[in-house]
């Protein structure tokens, strides 16, 4: 059972699929490289634990204390998409391949003729 009153952090009730920052509590306690890491929450256990799968590739983490956990929100992942300066020169060289890619492909979906879907016999 987590003791509420000595956490510092809100209580957050993950969800599977989230991207979550996740600190190894013993790695960091005890002082080895490499603690934090970017994870995937895999499943939401009993006991207000979760298990993880860490990004790119890594072993799972089961039963990850959540006090260990900040959440990674889509809007931090997609600032420079959304406030790009696009009617600027430079525009294209502070953006991200990522970004480049997303507004192509939303210009070229944009500026079709859309379809009918095919008759059916």
């Amino acid at each position: 059972m987590r003791d509420s009153a000595q956490s510092t952090t809100p209580a957050i009730e993950f969800q599977r699929g989230q991207f979550v920052l996740y600190r190894d509590p013993e790695m960091f306690w005890t002082g080895q490289t490499g603690h934090t890491f970017v994870c995937r929450i895999s499943r939401v256990c009993l006991s207000d634990t979760y298990d993880l799968t860490p990004l790119p590739k890594g072993s799972p983490i089961y039963f990850a204390n959540p006090d260990y956990m900040r959440l990674l929100p889509a809007v931090d992942a997609m600032r420079d998409i959304d406030t790009a300066p696009l009617s600027t020169d430079g525009a294209v060289d502070d953006m991200t391949a990522a970004a480049i890619a997303w507004l192509t492909q939303q210009h070229a979906t944009a500026n079709q003729r859309p379809e009918l879907p095919a008759q059916r016999d």
